[in-house]
């Protein structure tokens, strides 16, 4: 999948690591690169890629916004660490003279967004490059990535058959994975950045609900939506963050881990996981101990109670995406929506209003629960208890399908119900040498704090001398 051009500088520079911003930017003021040539690069891989990865390049803007980040720096006067950086934007975010698609047919040929979302905007003004708009599962419903409509992206770690990529953005963790993109947007609303992340390899952010602006952000469900980075280090998507609220763009300082607390919770996050996820999650607590962290072990109340209230009452985000779906679920284009994921919108229908207030009502009261047992600690678990899944036996077995995304998305479900923050890291391997991610979370409002604590466990498992 490598463009044609021979041995160069820039194919040196992707060979080499770490893949992140910060060395990409020392290349651009070494002038060991042009903004121009690396975004020709990635334009080249990303015309060469799967269906399914890119539902739309943006080649003549990005042509034209790389030339205007080659003259900032011929001139000295870059914009920042993000100027000439690529990104990805999952199909859910508004880029002007384009459809948002969704991921679904039934908006292939929608009606082109006028206006650049807000995230793109602020994005584009410190200088990101946007390379295309990538896929995901339909209307973001699902944690597995599977799309039949646009294709299923390739999950680059697998070397024994086609795995799943993780959802629903899985574009925007792929093209990251595949360095066709230095940094991908997309959205969360029960695990969808954390969750592909962790199936990749990479770092995912989710933060806290109202601190990125959502305008011209396709909904599942805007109560539980937040917008959130994918990348290959902390100090990236804290850059992105810093970004996407007008912030100056500062060099993220490190937690001392050694000064941290952490709380394990030993129900629900250990349930059906597979053994080397466990071994490398119990690994990863013994070097934080060792490291001078202190991490205790015990039950979260309202993981129980709002496993309790869902099964009663159904689910806030299957309630606001039946209604926001309605007319689509209940008229004929019905036909055209993946099967499983119509499945999960029908299930809002069934719902009553008392169902809704009660669950909104629960969550209000859970938040605070939550935050107050937290405090300054940060909840540490898996990521996913298992490793990216097969796709084939996924797209034969309906029943098999449903089990593994509950199954996927069960330790991050609970994160946006509960408003909390995370972060998922790499935590090494498991079966097929599959990656794995940790998700460490705090209360709602500490994004800044979590950040620097994930910076710090990122920098203890890289170790001395590792720059992974």
């Amino acid at each position: 999948m490598n463009p044609q051009n021979g041995a160069s500088a820039l194919d040196d520079f992707l060979r080499a690591r770490p893949f992140n911003v910060e060395r990409l930017h020392a290349a651009y003021q070494r002038r060991q690169l042009r903004p121009s040539e690396v975004v020709a690069y990635a334009l080249a891989l990303a015309r060469d890629s799967e269906p399914g990865l890119f539902t739309c390049l943006l080649e003549e803007r990005a042509v034209a916004e790389a030339q205007a980040s080659d003259a900032r720096w011929d001139a000295g006067r870059p914009l920042g660490p993000l100027d000439g950086v690529p990104v990805v934007w999952k199909d859910l975010f508004d880029v002007a003279g384009t459809p948002t698609t969704g991921g679904s047919e039934t908006r292939r040929h929608a009606q082109a967004a006028t206006v650049d979302a807000t995230a793109v905007q602020r994005l584009a003004a410190c200088g990101c490059i946007g390379i295309g708009k990538v896929g995901l599962s339909e209307f973001a419903y699902s944690g597995l990535g599977l799309n039949p409509h646009f294709g299923t992206p390739i999950n680059r770690a697998s070397h024994d058959g086609h795995r799943a990529p993780g959802g629903s953005s899985s574009g925007s963790a792929v093209a990251v994975a595949a360095h066709m993109a230095w940094m991908g947007l997309g959205t969360d609303t029960g695990g969808s950045v954390r969750v592909p992340a962790a199936f990749n390899g990479l770092v995912g952010f989710k933060p806290s609900i109202g601190r990125f602006d959502k305008q011209g952000v396709f909904p599942l469900s805007k109560t539980l939506d937040v917008p959130g980075p994918i990348a290959h280090t902390v100090q990236d998507c804290a850059w992105v963050d810093a970004a996407l609220r007008g912030q100056p763009l500062q060099a993220l300082k490190a937690s001392d881990v050694s000064l941290l607390s952490f709380v394990v919770p030993i129900n629900l996050v250990f349930d059906g996981i597979e053994p080397e996820a466990r071994a490398a999650f119990e690994a990863l607590v013994e070097r934080l101990r060792a490291a001078g962290a202190q991490v205790n072990y015990r039950n979260i109340p309202a993981f129980d109670e709002l496993a309790a209230i869902t099964a009663r009452h159904g689910t806030i985000a299957a309630a606001e995406a039946y209604a926001f779906h309605q007319t689509l679920v209940d008229g004929p284009e019905a036909q055209a929506v993946d099967r499983r994921v119509l499945a999960r919108m029908a299930r809002g229908k069934t719902m009553s209003a008392l169902d809704l207030l009660t669950l909104q009502a629960a969550r209000t009261r859970l938040v605070q629960e939550c935050a107050a047992l937290l405090g300054d600690a940060w909840m540490l678990c898996p990521t996913v208890v298992h490793i990216a899944p097969l796709v084939a036996p996924l797209e034969a077995d309906d029943e098999l399908f449903h089990r593994v995304n509950l199954r996927t998305l069960q330790n991050t479900l609970p994160g946006n119900f509960l408003d909390l923050c995370g972060v998922s890291v790499p935590m090494g391997t498991g079966d097929a040498g599959m990656p794995l991610g940790a998700l460490i979370s705090g209360a709602a409002g500490r994004d800044d704090a979590l950040l620097s604590a994930a910076l710090g466990v990122e920098r203890m498992l890289a170790g001395p001398g590792n720059d992974s």
